[in-house]
């Protein structure tokens, strides 16, 4: 039998005894558990849903993996490399990838009778993955290719589409500054809206030949190519592949080819990213300190209730060590309800923030509409043992108060 167990559960759970002093002392421990661990699961779930979804608009429009023209500036007006079936195929074969894509793009300007703006359209052809923007599709549909036909179709955003006042079924001309001024009209299929502003005012999807057509390129010419893979985690690993696969490799015209990353491609943000990591340790540490010194201050005050106690166990022969693992068995169990009750409030509030979107965010500076959730159930063990263990260390230092106290003295004391 485990005295030390058995003395710790008559301690907390006896209703019998005298616990003017514990139970207040016990209580506000337990709320500071409580509070400490429900924000750190809303912190991680916070933070983690937020980067996830800002860089699933980010790859949504871009790809993980870009290959473009080696000689290519920093603008939209790409330099075209040719690709063949025999290029795509082998890219396709390589491990990790999950789709293979080309991409044309033009800027230009899109004009209505009251209002113009500036935008990039950028052709897509038959292969390409409709998925991120089926999801945040919010009228109409997206438009399907005619190998025998171009097509006037477009998808543009619900930004554009408020700016200009267009609709599903509004056609819209466009204007391109090439040597002489060149025009194409387009026909609205859909419109999208992912939040993400910088990027919703700018892209309208059309049909590659069209802007093959503007450019003047020939139909095996393209911007780039884009690639999905199947683990984000992997992508540096990926994309050092690629890089090394295609850096040897030329087009037709002689010209190289230049493989990025999503991360290489959008610094700033990805960088903007990263910082939030420190944000989170920060917010963690804070939190154990804080549930750790509610605990110690709760500990001091158990042992001072039971010095008497402390002194009659060591009169009948029980060591130091024995009666420090009682305290900490007590304390155990404290932290025990107040984890439960902060993993209740944490994961009910992240459930509800997750349904309905309790606390809204303003998209034009977060890129998102409401603050995003994402807990994973590794993510919530890892921290609950990591919460339990921090704080169980912090209380082995205050128990060897119990060290100190000597029999002859304490136990007379009431």
């Amino acid at each position: 039998m485990n005295l030390e167990l058995f003395i710790a559960r008559r301690i907390h759970f006896d209703k019998d005894g005298d616990k003017k002093v514990t139970s207040p002392t016990v209580k506000v421990a337990m709320a500071g558990i409580a509070l400490g661990l429900a924000v750190m699961i809303l912190s991680i779930a916070i933070i983690v849903g937020f980067k996830k979804q800002i860089r699933e608009k980010v790859i949504g429009f871009g790809a993980h993996i870009q290959i473009t023209n080696f000689d290519n500036n920093a603008s939209f007006e790409y330099l075209p490399i040719a690709v063949n079936d025999t290029l795509m195929e082998q890219l396709r074969s390589l491990p990790g990838i999950r789709h293979v894509e080309t991409f044309a793009t033009k800027p230009g300007i899109l004009k209505t009778d009251e209002d113009f703006q500036g935008i990039v359209l950028k052709g897509i052809d038959a292969d390409y993955d409709w998925t991120f923007f089926r999801e945040n599709l919010q009228e109409g549909d997206v438009f399907s290719l005619d190998p025998e036909k171009n097509s006037t179709d477009a998808i543009i955003s619900r930004t554009l589409a408020d700016m200009l006042g267009l609709k599903v079924g509004d056609r819209f001309h466009s204007y391109f500054v090439q040597d002489n001024v060149r025009a194409r009209s387009f026909s609205i299929t859909g419109i999208y809206d992912t939040g993400f502003l910088d990027y919703d005012k700018l892209f309208v999807l059309v049909d590659i030949r069209q802007v093959r057509r503007l450019n003047g390129w020939d139909s095996d010419q393209v911007s780039g190519i884009e690639l999905q893979i199947n683990d984000y985690e992997r992508l540096d690993e990926i994309a050092e592949n690629v890089y090394f696969e295609m850096a040897e490799q030329q087009d037709r015209d002689g010209n190289n080819f230049y493989t990025r990353s999503a991360k290489e491609l959008n610094p700033a943000i990805f960088g903007w990213l990263e910082v939030l990591d420190i944000n989170v340790v920060v917010i963690l540490l804070l939190m154990i300190l804080v549930s750790g010194f509610t605990m110690i201050s709760g500990l001091l005050v158990l042992i001072l209730e039971r010095t008497n106690m402390i002194g009659i166990l060591k009169a009948m022969g029980q060591d130091n060590r024995s009666i420090r693992k009682i305290f900490l068995y007590v304390s155990s169990f404290i932290i025990g309800k107040g984890m439960l009750w902060g993993n209740v409030i944490g994961l009910v509030i992240c459930f509800l923030q997750a349904q309905f979107g309790l606390i809204p965010l303003d998209p034009a500076t977060y890129y998102l509409d409401a603050v995003p959730i994402d807990l994973s159930l590794g993510a919530l063990l890892l921290l609950n043992i990591g919460t339990l263990a921090a704080t169980l260390l912090m209380l082995l230092g205050p128990s060897y108060l119990i060290t100190k106290i000597e029999p002859a003295k304490t136990i007379r004391f009431e």
